[in-house]
């Protein structure tokens, strides 16, 4: 896993990080929950260097996706109605790190601490705030759930190109679906009521 330059905004492992009040114990249970074993960490491993080079390849493929839909590009848009250029940039690069994290980082308090953060970062809580931006408040629960479908599935692209194949390439694509499945679940924490989650 690389982390290319020092990211804006990119508090992995830092202080400026949210706690997560999700236990490692609970962690472990969602993981069985999915089917995630160690041997999903594994061939995400072995392939990182896919995730690591067609990173940004695969979000702009996401984000064109997310620009031809209007009621999922508006929460990028500023006060005036127009697309806030900056803060689309800013927010990129945390995805695209985003992608090489979720190849290569093991799932310890470090990990599960910055998935609280990004779930926060699309509520009131958060959003906005670490790029000042002036963009809604507010990502509606249902659109990380559904988008979830499009980052699991096209992702099979580069892995194709990028010659896996057979067996390997199902379960590649299976341990990729679930890393996904893990991380929207943990977003999703922030926006339930205390006790309900």
């Amino acid at each position: 896993m690389t982390v290319k330059t020092e990211i804006p905004g990119y508090d992995y492992a830092k202080p400026a990080s949210a706690d997560s009040p999700v236990t490692l114990d609970e962690l472990r249970q969602l993981e069985a929950s999915a089917g995630w074993t160690s041997e999903d960490a594994a061939i995400l491993q072995k392939h990182s260097r896919i995730f690591d080079e067609k990173a940004e390849e695969m979000v702009n493929a996401w984000r064109a996706v997310i620009g031809e839909q209007h009621h999922l590009a508006q929460y990028f848009f500023g006060p005036a109605g127009q697309p806030d250029e900056g803060y689309k940039a800013s927010v990129k690069k945390r995805f695209v790190q985003w992608v090489r994290d979720a190849a290569s980082r093991p799932h310890d308090q470090a990990w599960l601490d910055y998935q609280e953060e990004i779930g926060l970062r699309h509520t009131p809580a958060k959003k906005n705030v670490t790029d000042h931006a002036h963009a809604p408040a507010l990502v509606p629960l249902r659109y990380l759930y559904a988008f979830t479908g499009v980052v699991a599935q096209s992702a099979r692209k580069f892995f194709v190109e990028a010659g896996v194949s057979g067996d390997e390439l199902q379960r590649l694509q299976d341990a990729w679906l679930k890393s996904v499945l893990l991380h929207v679940t943990l977003w999703s924490r922030p926006y339930t009521r205390e006790g309900m989650w």
